[in-house]
């Protein structure tokens, strides 16, 4: 039973890491952290982020969607290999043990928050196009997958990817970012609740903060851009790592 202090303070959390989904990417090297920190089994834990985080992409999908940024029907492929990645990544995990995602989580948040450091600085200009939508719907299946395992950084992978592989700018690829990670978070969603790992009143809870930071924070990407996000998402995200690791390993 999570107390009502505690939902409170995770629906805050949810406001924050919407924020930052919805403009950069990887609001997950947050929230995991705080629902692990909170005494979520890990697998629960990945299952309400999944529940809370697909209603703050989709919030942030739909105001993309209505200023132009997303087109759905060329990248249909990809959408629909995201989704089947997904799927196969959240059964995959539901088969390790707690005590091995105990350690998994805080190793990958590491790398994930490593990766968002050395990120390339980007612009919002196209540049050239080595690969055709087709040619990159393996790439987002391989990432839907990642999303449906684990999941933090999902939306920075995404698209610093879409920057370097698909010639696009920054707030297109963070828009295209928004859809594929609806498609995976909705997989997950689903197979998770199927499975019973969903703790729904904390999730649905959160989602309410989450839908309130995505709508905000793809505004302020349309606007001005993610580049201020980066430095307090690592310092953050490699701050709560350390604790995780110190009560793993104490």
């Amino acid at each position: 039973m999570i107390e009502p202090d505690i939902i409170a303070l995770l629906t805050a959390v949810a406001v924050l890491t919407g924020f930052i989904d919805a403009i950069a990417g990887g609001g997950g090297l947050i929230m995991m952290p705080a629902l692990l920190t909170a005494g979520l089994p890990p697998v629960h834990a990945l299952a309400t982020n999944k529940l809370q985080s697909v209603f703050g992409t989709g919030s942030a999908m739909l105001n993309f969607w209505r200023k132009g940024h997303i087109d759905l029907k060329a990248n249909w492929l990809t959408i629909a290999l995201v989704f089947a990645g997904a799927v196969g990544g959240a059964l995959l995990v539901q088969r390790i043990s707690s005590s091995a995602l105990g350690l998994i989580i805080p190793l990958l948040l590491v790398v994930s928050a490593a990766y968002v450091l050395a990120s390339p600085r980007m612009s919002d200009e196209d540049a050239h196009q080595r690969l055709t939508a087709r040619g990159y719907a393996p790439v987002g299946g391989a990432i839907g997958f990642y999303d449906g395992f684990f999941g933090p950084g999902t939306g920075t992978f995404f698209t610093t990817s879409l920057v370097g592989l698909r010639g696009f700018g920054l707030t297109r690829s963070t828009a295209l970012t928004k859809a594929f990670n609806f498609a995976s978070n909705v997989a997950s969603v689903l197979v998770f609740a199927m499975a019973g790992k969903m703790v729904w009143l904390l999730g649905l809870s959160m989602a309410a903060g989450a839908m309130l930071g995505g709508w905000i924070g793809s505004h302020t990407a349309m606007r001005f851009g993610a580049g201020i996000i980066r430095p307090l998402l690592v310092a953050i995200s490699l701050g709560l790592t350390a604790r995780l690791l110190w009560s793993y390993f104490g």
